[in-house]
């Protein structure tokens, strides 16, 4: 009963901001990485950022370094991805995942929310 819901998503303007957020549940938040991932229209499934379960770490795509920042709150079960300086290639359908195991630098993910769609655009 793994569940992951995220939420936040909305129309944004170039340069705007918007925070999503990520409320789980079903597990032991607290002991797992995660990671926010995008799909633009017509596009496919692109990693954006991703957070150690502690929150100590954290990694960024190129495309977003800089301007998006990840992070958690253990104690609420959430996770946050806050962007700034929206641009129109950031509109996309953005999920949470929850990190299985990470083993010399490669990733693999167990379970996905249903996503938040954002759409920058002026």
């Amino acid at each position: 009963q793994v569940q992951l819901v995220e939420s936040g998503g909305g129309l944004a303007q170039p340069g705007g901001s918007l925070r999503l957020s990520c409320a789980a549940s079903g597990f032991t938040f607290s002991s797992y990485a995660m990671n926010w991932a995008r799909q633009a229209p017509g596009k496919g499934l692109e990693w954006v950022s991703g957070i150690w379960s502690d929150g100590r770490n954290t990694y960024y795509a190129d495309s977003v370094k800089g301007r998006f920042t990840i992070s958690r709150d253990n104690a609420k079960n959430t996770l946050y991805l806050q962007m700034n300086s929206l641009k129109p290639e950031d509109t996309a359908l953005y999920y949470c995942a929850k990190t299985l195991a990470t083993n010399f630098g490669i990733t693999t993910y167990d379970y996905w929310g249903q996503g938040t769609q954002v759409t920058v655009s002026s």
